[in-house]
């Protein structure tokens, strides 16, 4: 398996191109026009697409003393979403669930003009678990031609995923931080699985004082323990069933930690063993031992310590991560 990306020096940041994006609302509203039996399923939830209506529906809700819970997210909507809206929704009077699948965030060769939607179907889940609100903004309405401002959080987005995705943390911080400020949401949550993306939006939080308490939600896995993705329909079904041995392998290295052992070196080398015999079909991406708030590398786990890593299965990019000490 090949080694991790850790020494690649990757291409300075660029500003994302967005002609060609699919466009979600048109489906959305193409599906209503064509279909008078649902326009009544979205009656108790505004499908909002302009920002500035979506600022004023929020502005309002805050001056009848409603606060307002947000769920971030690009769509194609499976369980761990909807744990993430079911949490939401008993965290504050109104809820407001994006779904917008952020250019800023692709960097080149990556699957934006590929990634799964299914506008008509995550519609219905997001009303069906008491969104108010669902934003489904075009990239032009996010983003100005010459859009010319992001956020950053560089010492926790270094590594990890940003070591092949050198702009992608510097999408999500800048769109995240839009939907904040649009929104002023009271909390928003977001999914334990893609672990370093909610470390960076907290510190972005601290750092900024933005007032918006940041929650995380454990990853929904499948019964065999793969965590649930929307690109796991990337898979073929070869890859699929060896797929779980990300997340066995990760348990297996916890365990070594609770039975004593505290190199890094030798927790990372026995899961690349067992993922060598078990998971023939991977391309090791990264695989990473770090502090859980600072993201920093750890060479021995004397205190709290994230095992996390990203591996390749086909035209799927899994990621996954567990603590090995809390």
């Amino acid at each position: 398996m090949p080694a991790s990306l850790g020494g690649v020096k990757a291409d300075m940041p660029r500003a994302p191109s967005f002609p060609g994006l699919f466009s979600f609302t048109s489906l959305v509203r193409a599906c209503i026009k064509g279909h008078s039996s649902t326009i009544s399923q979205y009656l108790d939830m505004q499908i909002l697409t302009n920002p500035q209506e979506l600022a004023a529906q929020c502005r309002a809700w805050h001056a009848q003393g409603e606060d307002i819970a947000l769920v971030p997210t690009m769509g194609y909507y499976h369980a761990g979403h909807e744990d993430l809206m079911v949490h939401a929704r008993g965290l504050a009077k109104r809820l407001v669930v994006s779904l917008f699948v952020n250019p800023a965030q692709f960097g080149p060769g990556e699957d934006l003009e590929a990634y799964p939607r299914n506008a008509e179907r995550d519609a219905a889940i997001a009303e069906s678990h008491g969104a108010d609100v669902l934003f489904m903004p075009e990239p032009g309405s996010m983003y100005a031609p010459d859009h010319a401002t992001w956020v950053e959080v560089p010492e926790l987005a270094k590594g990890l995923c940003g070591q092949s995705r050198p702009i992608h943390f510097r999408g999500v911080c800048t769109v995240v931080l839009k939907l904040f400020m649009l929104t002023r949401a009271d909390v928003a949550v977001f999914g334990q699985k893609d672990w370093q993306q909610q470390a960076i939006i907290r510190r972005m939080v601290r750092d900024l004082n933005v007032p918006t308490r940041i929650e995380a939600r454990p990853t929904v896995r499948e019964a065999d323990g793969l965590a649930l993705s929307s690109r796991n329909v990337y898979m073929t079904a070869a890859e699929r069933a060896q797929a779980p041995e990300i997340r066995a392998a990760l348990l297996y290295a916890q365990k070594l930690t609770q039975e004593g052992e505290t190199s890094a070196a030798l927790l990372r080398e026995a899961v690349l063993r067992r993922w060598a015999e078990r998971l023939p079909l991977g391309r090791l991406d990264y695989l990473s031992i770090v502090h859980p708030e600072s993201m920093a590398q750890l060479n021995e786990v004397n205190g709290p310590a994230l095992m996390a890593c990203a591996v390749r299965m086909g035209k799927a990019r899994l990621i996954d991560n567990i603590l090995l000490r809390s």
